[in-house]
């Protein structure tokens, strides 16, 4: 394992929408394994694929004793909200509030290429949000919460 440079803002490649990964071999798993690294040394608690420069659909996350491997993650159901402070390993010295939602489904493939189903909840459903978020060029304050009245169903 080794420690990857983390991409700050303003580099074109947090931008990008990331092509999905298609070999599940050891190259991929060296590289969570140095994500992962890399997340912990920074004191992150998520890090995306582009955020190490590389294009491609993953993320790793861990929130207390939740570690996950998300590749090509997507989003299927969500429910709730939640608004809280985020920020960025790439976005040095920035934080505001974001909007997210409270419970997600995420569909994804371990490094192994096994497909998985699961939940999540509270601080690590926003956490993945703004993971996958990265895996589409967005960055946390593309969403930026203003406050306000929201109506019932609003988006």
């Amino acid at each position: 394992m080794s420690l990857r440079d983390i991409v700050k803002d303003g580099d074109p490649i947090l931008r990008r929408i990331c092509r999905k990964v298609d070999s599940f071999d050891e190259k991929l798993g060296r590289l969570l394994d140095d994500m992962r690294q890399t997340m912990k040394h920074a004191d992150g608690v998520g890090l995306a694929g582009p955020q190490v420069g590389i294009a491609r659909r993953l993320a790793v996350v861990e929130v207390g004793d939740t570690y996950v491997e998300l590749v090509n993650p997507v989003i299927v159901a969500k429910s709730g909200s939640q608004v809280g402070q985020e920020a960025c390993l790439s976005v040095p010295n920035k934080a505001c509030m974001v909007e997210r939602p409270m419970n997600i489904t995420v569909e994804f493939y371990d490094r192994f290429g096994k497909e998985h189903r699961r939940d999540f909840s509270g601080f690590i459903a926003r956490a993945c949000c703004h993971e996958i978020d990265h895996l589409d060029g967005h960055l946390f304050y593309d969403f930026e919460y203003k406050g306000g009245y929201r109506p019932a169903g609003a988006k």
